[in-house]
């Protein structure tokens, strides 16, 4: 299992939001390049990274910041928030990004996903999947919508996705756990690589997702909190 730390960017700056509430940010760091290096430094073979401006249609305010963790370190990054047409993800991968996540997008223009995907390869096109209580949000987890997200990744398996990020928003940044039914039921129903996301916390929590056979976990705020050693995960994986 691929263990990804989280480097969340706002306004440049390496921040973390609690349930993606824009009004509740703690900066962790000035420079998200320096947070980067000490990931990989930690033994980090991938590196997610969502750009928090994006997905508010801020786009291009942390694009040096983008540029700089993807030009400077040995490892890949994958990138998403905001990415809503092929000119975007164009951008993104011209500045070094190895992968880009799309989210609303997948759910509101297939057409496009399924062009994407084709044109530039499933290794490079990631589907983020966001919910609460099953049900799909968009626009930066703003809007709820009535789509079932389970019914949704198998429509996305069929259009030829291969990797999904599957975040319960209820979860997020709660040090909580994740939520494993979600997890057990797409790996049941989907053939889909699954990057779980939101609320991973303790060693408990990475032993499971991994005997669970999950492809990645991201981690985030357990890590910037301290609940979690990256070199330690990394050695259980």
């Amino acid at each position: 299992m691929i263990i990804f730390p989280a480097i969340d960017i706002k306004d440049n700056k390496c921040v973390r939001l609690t349930q993606g509430d824009f009004d509740k940010v703690n900066i962790y760091s000035e420079d998200p390049y320096l947070m980067a290096k000490k990931w990989v430094e930690c033994g980090a073979k991938f590196i997610h990274v969502v750009n928090l401006n994006g997905s508010r249609d801020e786009i291009g305010i942390n694009d040096k910041t983008l540029e700089k963790i993807a030009t400077s370190v040995d490892i890949p990054i994958q990138v998403g928030g905001g990415i809503r047409d092929e000119k975007r993800v164009k951008e993104l991968l011209d500045l070094g990004i190895n992968r880009v996540i799309v989210g609303t997008m997948a759910i509101e223009n297939k057409n496009l996903l399924k062009e994407l995907i084709n044109k530039y390869g499933k290794e490079k096109i990631v589907v983020s999947i966001d919910a609460r209580n099953k049900k799909v949000a968009t626009h930066g987890w703003e809007k709820l919508s009535d789509i079932d997200s389970v019914d949704l990744c198998k429509e996305l398996e069929q259009i030829g996705v291969k990797t999904i990020v599957y975040t319960d928003i209820s979860k997020d940044g709660m040090l909580k756990g994740p939520n494993f039914d979600i997890y057990k039921e797409l790996s049941q129903k989907t053939s889909l690589d699954i990057i779980a996301s939101g609320g991973v916390t303790s060693i408990d929590d990475i032993k499971k997702l991994r005997d669970m056979n999950m492809y990645g976990a991201i981690i985030g705020k357990a890590l910037y909190d301290k609940k979690l050693d990256l070199k330690e995960v990394i050695d259980l994986c």
